[in-house]
């Protein structure tokens, strides 16, 4: 991306937004990738060995980059400063006073041992929202390494997740740092609208451990309620049944019936009409005390044909039913509803046809009528953008 990029590019509803990033790794970038779609100018700034991600491989692209770190780093510019020498710790410095929006996820003090903490920011620029990303946050947790696993872990994910009789679980992703980038972004945005109101920017915080107990919801608030934290139920759910993966003759299917209609619609498919006036089955509390006879069931009939030949059934006559997908097939499935999951930019070549300029990331989940996400560039090679200054702001309509 050049500094001149934007010239004949429809402005996005963030277009004049600039966004300094320090962040590294997911969370933050996670964020700064969903502004950055939207039309803010984010200049990623990393230390001279790079973000740690580009690093995590395999696996790796077309161009041999890292495919984690280009999931979360598309449409942004990289300049690689080395604070701990005088020049780059001023280009830095200069960076942030005249940001926007200055984000972080080092360690409590690690930004304020450079003078580009949030105080100093804001005696510089008091309309700069900034962003800080922490994985316990900035007190008594300020020491401990954030890391999602760690989180999963402490924060009680782990516990809930996994077969009864099994060893705790993690998701199959960083779930948790995603989360924390999508609440980073939530208050980074919230802090800008203030802003628009006042003049002022603020500081804006968010932690992982936080962040995955606001995510718990029910599971956190039944244990609040009731004292005693729920316990693994491998794919159950705690309060519904039948709502769980089942094995069909071929391959596992869910069935996720959320009231008694759609059970007697399920019972009459599955050719067990009588299960619907079963007095173990006929409403839902009784249908989680009984969910292991039923489950026996369930799976009996559903042994006789295929997955999709289920699906097939169910789904005409309103039962929610759906194959276990892997990844590729998930992406294959929401392109065949029409939701273009799928995000593509291309790096400037002289061929054209030149497989290692194409970049394909999954989209922005946010769908905006009138000003949509944008797809410009792939993620930037290292220092790419070397010098940068802010993109020209757009001219007010």
């Amino acid at each position: 991306m050049t500094n001149e990029l934007r010239g004949t590019v429809t402005a996005g509803v963030l277009a004049g937004i600039r966004i300094a990033d320090f962040s590294r790794v997911l969370a933050g970038p996670y964020a700064t990738m969903m502004l950055a779609d939207f039309g803010a100018d984010v200049v990623k700034i990393e230390p001279p060995t790079g973000d740690d991600t580009r690093h995590w491989t395999p696996p790796v692209d077309a161009s041999g980059q890292a495919t984690y770190f280009g999931s979360v780093n598309r449409n942004k510019r990289s300049v690689a400063l080395d604070l701990t020498d005088a020049a780059g710790l001023a280009e830095a410095r200069r960076l942030a006073a005249s940001a926007d929006v200055v984000i972080e996820n080092f360690r409590p003090g690690v930004m304020a041992r450079f003078g580009l903490a949030y105080d100093d920011v804001r005696a510089l620029n008091p309309a700069a929202v900034y962003c800080s990303i922490t994985g316990f946050g900035a007190g008594r947790g300020a020491a401990l390494a954030g890391y999602d696993l760690l989180v999963q872990a402490v924060g009680g994910l782990m516990s809930i997740t996994g077969e009864p009789d099994g060893d705790p679980a993690k998701a199959g992703v960083a779930l948790v740092d995603v989360l924390t980038g999508q609440n980073a972004l939530a208050g980074i945005l919230l802090a800008l609208r203030e802003r628009d109101r006042t003049g002022r920017g603020q500081l804006v915080e968010v932690d992982l451990l936080g962040s995955l107990l606001s995510a718990l919801t029910n599971q956190a608030a039944s244990t609040l309620a009731t004292g005693a934290p729920p316990r693994r139920l491998g794919n159950a759910h705690p309060s519904i049944a039948p709502y769980a993966v089942f094995h069909a003759a071929d391959r596992e299917l869910v069935i996720a019936v959320g009231n008694d209609k759609q059970f007697r619609a399920l019972a009459g498919v599955l050719g067990e009409p009588a299960l619907a006036d079963d007095p173990r089955f006929a409403a839902n509390a009784a249908r989680v005390a009984h969910r292991h006879e039923l489950t026996e069931i369930i799976e009996r009939v559903l042994a006789a044909a295929s997955a999709a030949h289920w699906i097939g059934l169910l789904e005409p006559a309103g039962v929610p039913a759906g194959l276990v997908n892997d990844i590729g097939e998930a992406i294959a499935f929401a392109e065949s509803l029409g939701l273009e999951p799928v995000a593509e930019t291309r790096r400037p070549v002289a061929d054209p046809a030149d497989a290692a300029a194409a970049s394909r990331t999954i989209a922005n989940p946010i769908r905006l009528s009138d000003t949509p996400a944008t797809y410009l560039t792939p993620p930037p090679v290292l220092d790419e953008h070397r010098g940068a200054d802010w993109l020209p702001t757009p001219p007010a309509e």
